[in-house]
């Protein structure tokens, strides 16, 4: 999206829609380019997963929020330097956990949670929807880019084999013109292709 574009929804009652609908490479890039509705976009993403990654080192209230303040101040020094803007949650998982880490560390308070325990209830309203729905959403974006790097026929293939209802071999025989024999070798390389692509790439690195 277009600085001008973004200007035109300057309306800030829009922040929350455009944060899910609008990707996060364009949120970075017009963000990056002095953007505020792009940035508060980011936040409004993004804030839920550094919320849940501190939430797991149980810190005070004071600290909880530093934390979550220097996250966000160093991703505004940083923006223009991202080079990837989709391994942007790898990173902000990785900045939140390294300095929940230096805080404890300070205080000489490790008490560390389990990464599996559950995220403090108290901590999250109605409104906010739990990090593992960020991270699934971020999962099936990669997926689709993924998809997207992939030739026609073996995007097809691959959507054709995981379709719901399923789709027998015979009908996918039919659909893609190869017998039903050669299916399976073909999308197992297909997933090998599709697990180098680079938008799975960035999802396995975060």
């Amino acid at each position: 999206m277009t600085n001008a574009q973004w200007s035109a929804q300057k309306d800030p009652s829009h922040t929350a829609r455009i944060s899910q609908s609008v990707s996060v490479v364009s949120l970075v890039e017009s963000a990056a380019s002095g953007d505020q509705l792009a940035w508060e976009a980011l936040v409004d993403r993004f804030g839920p997963l550094v919320r849940h990654v501190a939430g797991r080192y149980r810190l005070p209230d004071n600290d909880f929020h530093d934390v979550s303040q220097v996250v966000w101040l160093r991703l505004l020094e940083n923006i223009d330097r991202i080079r990837e803007p989709r391994a942007l949650p790898g990173w902000i998982v990785a900045t939140t956990r390294n300095e929940a880490l230096r805080v404890l560390n300070g205080h000489r308070r490790l008490h560390l949670v389990d990464a599996l325990d559950e995220f403090p209830a108290e901590r999250l309203s109605v409104q906010e929807a739990p990090a593992e729905d960020l991270l699934r959403q971020e999962r099936r974006r990669a997926v689709r880019d993924g998809l997207a790097e992939l030739k026609p026929e073996q995007r097809e293939l691959l959507l054709l084999l995981h379709a719901e209802p399923p789709v027998s071999y015979q009908e996918i025989s039919r659909r893609l013109g190869i017998p039903t024999g050669s299916i399976g070798p073909t999308r197992a390389r297909c997933l090998e292709k599709l697990r180098r692509t680079s938008a799975l790439r960035l999802l396995a690195a975060s």
